[in-house]
């Protein structure tokens, strides 16, 4: 029997779709499967959750999208960082750190 898919953490999926998208442009279902991949199979976003933050994240300033045509030859949206998404990215992963590392400190107090 498979585990169940671990949840995200509050305020971590921007996050981790940003640093997908910081090596370069990607269609939606690339993302997901990188996310997927980099995560060793413990991470997936499902379309449902991955598609609206995509669409946010635009409306944010964060991402720009353009079509194009896949690598296996379909229509898709492809996603790039801007400079906003950049300092986003950077601002979120020092929060995060911040929190990984107050966790970290509670729990060698246990």
């Amino acid at each position: 029997m498979q585990s169940p898919q671990p949840e995200f953490l509050p305020g971590t999926l921007y996050m981790i779709i940003l640093r997908a998208l910081a090596s370069g442009p990607m269609h939606g279902y690339a993302i997901a499967k990188r996310i997927k991949s980099a995560s060793n199979e413990a991470l997936s976003i499902e379309e449902g959750s991955l598609y609206p933050a995509l669409n946010r994240m635009l409306v944010k300033g964060w991402l720009t999208a353009e079509w194009g045509v896949s690598e296996n030859n379909r229509k898709a949206r492809f996603y790039r960082l801007t400079a906003a998404g950049r300092k986003q990215l950077n601002l979120e992963t020092a929060e995060f750190n911040r929190l990984v590392a107050a966790i970290g400190l509670v729990m060698k107090e246990a």
